[in-house]
């Protein structure tokens, strides 16, 4: 028998708890051993939990200490504290499974040191019940993985989604988002693209062995983005998603979340609603898309308990970030000014003659090549600018942006949007 104690009976740990519980015949046949939670440690006791039917405490020693857990799940989510718990449970030899993307992004590497043998697994950390990391660690391991695309944030593409084929506001949207519970109170997280840079960081380190921290890497949201914006994307054939992006080029890995402009026929421009999709290409496979809940407590938990039944059947750890050993010619991670794009840029200026011929005189001075422009009244006196470049590098790019943005005529600064 495995015995399971978990940290946080929130919606994702309750999930668990009734899973393991439901379908307890079908697991125990694919573990090979049977499967209960023990107990459960949670901040708040006064809240009724009597229907999960396990010993619940609020101190996590409870679980810590007790010798007959085998398997820890944490589900608490932050970083510091979580850290300390789960670094004491492997240091007491017990396994750990996790669904912290947060814990992840900044301290996997210092986990894996300490984990070694012992069994530590996240397939919940990304894309909920999209079995992600299994699929870059095992399925995908012949291959140099060559990029990776994801929808990892259903709260932005259900807002986006909606934007496009409703002609929502962004602020209407975002207001409906929290009353069905997509979005929080504060909802930076999700619409800033911090969620998806946690997840994308994870299965960097896994696909290229990339030691990155959120800070290290350019991270945008779908806060700016307008009704202008969705109609440009329309007329020219595209649709706006928020991505997370990891790209390998030579040596170097470049790692970006941020709103994109993708062909309206790729496979990932069709994913709606608060879906997640990823797409992987490997050198040998071609490209792969995974599909699936991102979030919800019994899509996330389904995760959980897939790798509980891993580690009740093998007792130990795979490589926990998918390397054995250092990769002979070791990846760096590329400057954010030195990736190159095509670029969207929406500029509102005041109506007055001579505003365009100026305007593309400024990118003629950045070496940027222009490849559409439209002009869209927004009131009697102003207008905004919908421009289109060829391709140009991140640093160019934003110089241009500051050099606009000092312009006389230019009533705010330009919105851009990366086009993929």
């Amino acid at each position: 028998m495995i015995k399971v104690g978990i940290i946080g009976l929130g919606t994702v740990g309750s999930s668990v708890v009734n899973i393991l519980r439901e379908n307890a015949d079908v697991i125990s046949a694919r573990a090979g051993v049977e499967i209960v939670v023990k107990s459960g440690v949670v901040k708040n006791l006064n809240k009724d939990r009597t229907h999960l039917g396990i010993k619940i405490s609020d101190n996590v020693d409870d679980i810590l200490d007790d010798e007959e857990i085998d398997v820890v799940v944490e589900l608490m989510g932050g970083v510091e504290e979580p850290f300390e718990v789960v670094k004491k449970a492997l240091k007491n030899g017990k396994a750990v499974v996790t669904a912290n993307k947060a814990l992840l992004a900044y301290h996997r590497y210092e986990l894996a040191d300490i984990a070694k043998d012992i069994a530590f697994e996240y397939e919940a950390s990304v894309a909920g019940g999209i079995p992600i990391i299994n699929a870059l660690r095992d399925g995908l391991s012949a291959n140099h993985i060559e990029s990776i695309m994801g929808i990892m944030n259903g709260t932005c593409n259900y807002m986006l989604t909606k934007m496009t084929n409703d002609g929502v506001a962004y602020d209407t949207i975002l207001k409906e988002a929290q009353a069905l519970g997509y979005a929080e109170a504060d909802p930076t997280f999700d619409v800033g693209g911090f969620d998806t840079a946690h997840k994308l960081l994870i299965l960097a380190s896994i696909a290229y062995g990339i030691d990155a921290k959120p800070e290290d890497i350019l991270i945008e949201g779908i806060e700016n983005i307008s009704r202008d914006d969705i109609a440009f994307a329309k007329e020219f054939g595209y649709v706006i998603k928020l991505l997370g992006i990891a790209k390998k080029d030579k040596n170097e890995v470049e790692l970006r979340v941020h709103a994109s402009l993708i062909k309206k026929d790729a496979m990932i421009a069709k994913i709606d609603g608060v879906m997640n999709a990823i797409s992987v290409v490997g050198d040998k496979v071609g490209e792969t898309l995974y599909y699936g809940a991102g979030a919800g407590g019994n899509a996330t938990a389904s995760a959980v308990v897939a790798n509980i039944i891993d580690i009740a059947r093998s007792g130990k750890s795979k490589p926990m970030l998918g390397f054995d050993k250092p990769m002979e010619g070791k990846l760096t991670l590329k400057a954010a000014g030195d990736i190159e794009s095509k670029y969207y840029l929406r500029i509102n200026v005041s109506d007055k003659i001579g505003v365009l011929a100026r305007i593309t005189k400024i990118f003629e001075e950045n070496s940027i090549s222009i490849e559409a422009v439209l002009q869209r009244q927004s009131c009697t006196q102003s207008a905004n600018l919908l421009i289109s470049t060829h391709k140009a590098y991140e640093h160019d790019i934003q110089n241009l942006i500051s050099s606009i943005e000092k312009l006389e005529f230019v009533n705010s600064k330009p919105v851009m949007i990366r086009i993929v």
